[in-house]
Order: structure tokens, then C-alpha cells, then sequence
């Protein structure tokens, strides 16, 4: 058995492994060394959060069942996608196709905020009164569709191999725990760390309730399409405590800490006057606090 053939079959356990290796450590590191004092108990959210996340799984499964790895293997296995049609050795091969999909996740969150039908569904994941490691794997289960279909297009026009499929849903899983962390990082270790990585600092201006804030910083792994595009901000105006976190219209916990309530929250009222990357003006010389 090939190591690619290997990964393809025990592609289940190994997300499941690193997934939780990763969410028991973001877990603990919370315990230890928390950013931001919580406004609901964490059993409450907790239920709801990772209640969605079980429902998520079997659906996709379900609608799904061989997942983005067996697409990859198809593609490969019929010749599909650019990769599979240019001689780019396979070394290549898996770090191109790797940030080139999280290019494309960096789009797809981009138009869940810019097309207010996909906004609706979006906003089950902005809605978390709280900002922890659930919140990153909070999101209605259209959207998870929504994702996957797209994810799927995207690995068929690439040819991503087997491995950079593995890698790349180990790693969105594993940083959106780690970015959603109600975490501290020393201000010097995060400042280096975000031209890299997507941290829990630059990803919480994101969860902002101020329109301008939450149009920013759409990345979940990488930070450089923020900052090539122009939707990079560096801090909240209110700062890293002072800021608010949810969505404005959307902070009763019976309708978005209850699985029932965030399940029919994309079918209630009307969406207007949502315009992405809105940005007012910074008056100069304001200062930004920690």
C-alpha cells in the first residue's frame, strides 16, 4: 500500500485524531491563559456550538460520503484539474494545491459576506455572543453544503492530489480552533506569527458587531490574501477587550446559543443596508486600544 493509499483510507480517523488533539489543546491552553472574560456559560454554548458541529458531520456524510478526499482520487484516477495534466512534481504539487484552496476559502468567505441570500446563512456563525474554539466550527448546515460543493469544483479544476486534500482539511480545521481560541499570545510572538498564520487576535477583529470590523480579516490559515486585497486590520477601534462580539439585531442566547434558534435564524427578518468592507474614515491620531 502506497502512503497515498493509506491516507485515503484512513482519512476519517486521522481528521478525527487531529481534530481532536487540536480542539483538547486550544481547550486547556483557554483554561490557562484566556483573552477575554465569556458572557455565557460555556455548557450553554458549548451544547449548541458542537451540538451543530455532530448534525454538520452526518450530513455530510450523509450527502457526501466520499468526502474531498475520494474527489481527489477521482481526479486523479480520471485525469481531471490542472496539476493532473502538467508535469509538476508531486512536492510541488501538494503545497501549490494547498494554498491555492485556501485561496479559494478566503473568496468563498468573502462572498458569504458580500451576497446577502449567503449572508443569511453566514451569520449563524457571527451570531456567537462569545468568541472561543466552537465558534470556529459553528456554521449552519446549508452553508456546510454551500462549502463542500464548492470545495469539490475546486479540487476537480485543480487535480489537488490526495495528500494536499488531507493536509488542507487538517489544517482549516485545526486553525479555525486555533484563530477562534480565547487565547493570549504575547504582543511580540503575535505580531510575528499573523504575517504567517491567521491568529486568534486578527481573526476576533472579524467577529466585530461594527460592520467595517467584520468585513475584515477573512482569512482562516493564511493572512496574506487580507493583505494583498486590502481587507487587513490590524485592531478593533474599541480593542481586543473592549470590543463587542455577534451581530447587532442577534444577541438573545434563546436564539443564538440554541441549536433550534441558530438552525431558523437564517429565515428570519430582512437583511438591508449590508454593504461589505464598509469602512469609515479613521480619524488621525485615534488611538487604538489593547
Amino acid at each position: 500500500m502506497s502512503f497515498e493509499q493509506f491516507v485515503l483510507a484512513h482519512e476519517p480517523q486521522i481528521r478525527v485524531g487531529f481534530f481532536a488533539g487540536v480542539f483538547a489543546l486550544v481547550a486547556l491552553w483557554e483554561l490557562a491563559a484566556p483573552r477575554r472574560v465569556l458572557t455565557l456559560s460555556r455548557r450553554q454554548r458549548w451544547t449548541a456550538n458542537l451540538g451543530i458541529v455532530l448534525l454538520n458531520t452526518v450530513i455530510v456524510r450523509v450527502a457526501f460520503p466520499t468526502a474531498a478526499v475520494g474527489m481527489a482520487a477521482l481526479g486523479v484516477e480520471r485525469g481531471w484539474g490542472l496539476l493532473n495534466n502538467f508535469d509538476v512534481p508531486f512536492w510541488l504539487a501538494v503545497p501549490l494545491a494547498v494554498v491555492a484552496m485556501d485561496f479559494v476559502i478566503w473568496l468563498q468567505h468573502v462572498m458569504v459576506h458580500a451576497v446577502p441570500a449567503l449572508w443569511r446563512l453566514h451569520r449563524v456563525h457571527h451570531a456567537d455572543l462569545d468568541y472561543d474554539l466552537t465558534t470556529g466550527t459553528r456554521f449552519h448546515p446549508l452553508e456546510i453544503v454551500l462549502s463542500m460543493g464548492i470545495k469539490f469544483a475546486t479540487i476537480a479544476l485543480l487535480g489537488a492530489p490526495v495528500l494536499a486534500v488531507v493536509v488542507f482539511e487538517v489544517l482549516l480545521s485545526a486553525c479555525a480552533m486555533f484563530n477562534h481560541g480565547n487565547i493570549r499570545l504575547p504582543d511580540g510572538v503575535d505580531r510575528v506569527l499573523r504575517w504567517f498564520l491567521v491568529t486568534p487576535d486578527m481573526h476576533r477583529v472579524h467577529h466585530s458587531v461594527e460592520d467595517d470590523e467584520s468585513n475584515s480579516n477573512f482569512g482562516f490559515n493564511l493572512p496574506w490574501w487580507d493583505h494583498l486585497f486590502g481587507t487587513y486590520r490590524a485592531q478593533p477601534r474599541a480593542g481586543q477587550l473592549g470590543m463587542t462580539i455577534g451581530i447587532h439585531e442577534h444577541t438573545d442566547p434563546h436564539e443564538v446559543a440554541r441549536l433550534p434558534g441558530m438552525l431558523l435564524l437564517p429565515f428570519k427578518g430582512a437583511i438591508t443596508g449590508y454593504a461589505i468592507n464598509r469602512r469609515p474614515p479613521t480619524e488621525p491620531g485615534a488611538e487604538v486600544k489593547d
